[in-house]
């Protein structure tokens, strides 16, 4: 198939102050050419950007007319209605927004648990302000917010107890030793929902950051959300804001959807990613838009000798149709933390503004394990720092047994149709010297805005490249063609 060339952005064409000015002869002639080009680049849709949805490129993710959207929500196995419909209510809730609530919600879970053999449960949460610390969810469970529910995080720390840390980490991200449980927490569940009529879920985490910014925090931050060891979870159409630390974080997990969210952290909020899928298989993240103060969207399996030890990969991840900003970090971050090793990740119409990165992978010596079969398709970029970046990590280990000799291995990984503009720097593709990130394959790549001094960073990479640019690096120029890119 004849390969197309990305278009680049019309400049506004600026009007004078006077009304009679006519318009140049040459601008109608313009205009014409570029209906004809749009109309000939929409025809060949395997390779061209205008392949994403329009509305996509305008920062708008929905439908339009004649596009059928993809979603791997199905990795979801729908459950019956459920037996116990009770509100928080029920169990001496109190929605005023200062009243503790944590014994009824406690009380209600307890409740619950009850129907886990017997038709399910769910607890409604109406309109108002819920203050909670952590509570359980159990099995074959649905969490209901209405309208205009918010459920506010405690800002006691006693509210949010202590456990012990996850063993692919061998300690607390953060500190040593045990961790803050989170606030909405399940271990070992099935077939649990967490959706609403877009309620939220504010885990009020100032108090959290600033102990983190005082260098006061004793123990790692709680997450938002967490499940561990769980099966056939759906979270959607709710907003969560304002996390301690990570917002969802499914670890050890398998068939988890999570769609149609909003998640929002202030910008400098410490890391404040949106959603963490740990050492889990077949998860699904689609449809959301995300503001933090760290990843938009990070893949991890587990931490130096402790994710090796534990072997729990993250593989047959999908992330498709996700927008947001993130000053200091990625849209998309694979690693640093992949030990256990991560593989088969597909993502796909990502739009990213004003952040740091588009897209990053990030490994160190001594973590072992690999990044294999990554696919990144139908990205657009939008004042973006550095819009593709490898790298090495912060070099920080969970303690002084960490291995130098544990190389991680990087290969296959398959990059196309991406719009950057804007971009402040060039892509930055550094590997390890003792390890090599291999098979990288870039193709159909148009980054503007770079000076033409700016020159790509590589190091330590083989690979190859199809109508990118500018120009990529002497690494990645095996295949290059300007007819043609090779299938």
């Amino acid at each position: 198939m004849e390969e197309q060339t990305p278009i680049l952005s019309l400049n506004r064409i600026k009007g004078g102050g006077g009304g009679g000015i006519r318009r140049p002869l040459w601008v109608s002639v313009l205009v014409l050419f570029i209906v004809i080009a749009l109309f000939s680049l929409h025809i060949n849709r395997e390779y061209s950007i205008f392949s994403i949805p329009l509305d996509f490129i305008s920062g708008r993710v929905g439908l339009v007319s004649g596009y059928q959207q993809k979603s791997c929500s199905d990795f979801f196995e729908q459950v019956p209605a459920r037996k116990v419909v009770k509100s928080i209510r029920d169990f001496g809730g109190i929605g005023d927004g200062k009243t503790s609530n944590t014994k009824a919600f406690q009380r209600a879970m307890e409740f619950m648990a009850r129907f886990t053999e017997s038709g399910g449960s769910q607890l409604v949460v109406p309109k108002g302000r819920w203050l909670t610390g952590s509570f359980n969810l159990t099995s074959n469970f649905t969490l209901f917010l209405e309208y205009g529910a918010v459920i506010l995080g405690s800002q006691d720390p006693n509210e949010w107890p202590i456990i012990d840390a996850l063993p692919s980490y061998g300690r607390g991200r953060e500190r040593l030793g045990a961790r803050h449980i989170s606030l909405i927490h399940g271990n070992g569940l099935t077939n649990v929902v967490i959706t609403g009529e877009n309620g939220t879920v504010d885990g009020q985490g100032k108090m959290w950051w600033d102990l983190w910014w005082n260098r006061t925090l004793v123990h790692t931050r709680g997450h938002l959300v967490e499940l561990i060891n769980s099966q056939n979870i759906l979270i959607q159409n709710l907003t969560l804001m304002n996390s301690p630390f990570w917002t969802i974080h499914p670890v050890y997990c398998r068939n988890i959807v999570i769609r149609n969210m909003t998640i929002l952290a202030p910008l400098n909020a410490p890391n404040t990613d949106g959603i963490d899928a740990d050492s889990s298989l077949n998860v699904c993240i689609e449809d959301c838009y995300i503001e933090s103060g760290d990843d938009l969207i990070s893949v991890k399996s587990g931490w130096d000798q402790y994710g090796m030890k534990m072997a729990r990969p993250s593989s047959n991840i999908i992330v498709r149709r996700v927008k947001g900003t993130t000053p200091t970090c990625s849209g998309v971050g694979i690693g640093s933390e992949m030990s256990g090793g991560v593989s088969n990740v597909l993502i796909e119409e990502l739009y990213v503004r004003d952040s740091a990165a588009g897209v990053r992978i990030k490994t160190d010596i001594g973590r072992g394990g690999y990044i294999v079969n990554i696919t990144i398709n139908n990205m657009r970029m939008e004042r973006v720092k550095v819009p593709i970046r490898f790298s090495r990590g912060a070099n920080d280990h969970p303690d002084e047994k960490w291995d130098p000799k544990a190389l991680p291995k990087v290969r296959g990984i398959f990059i196309s149709n991406v719009v950057g503009l804007e971009s402040k720097r060039p892509p930055l593709l550094v590997g390890i010297e003792e390890a090599p990130f291999e098979d990288i394959h870039l193709k159909n790549i148009s980054l503007f805005g770079l000076a033409p001094s700016m020159k790509w960073n590589c190091e330590f990479i083989t690979g190859s490249s199809c109508s990118v640019f500018p120009s990529p690096c002497s690494q990645l120029l095996k295949n290059e063609s300007t007819i043609q890119c090779p299938n």
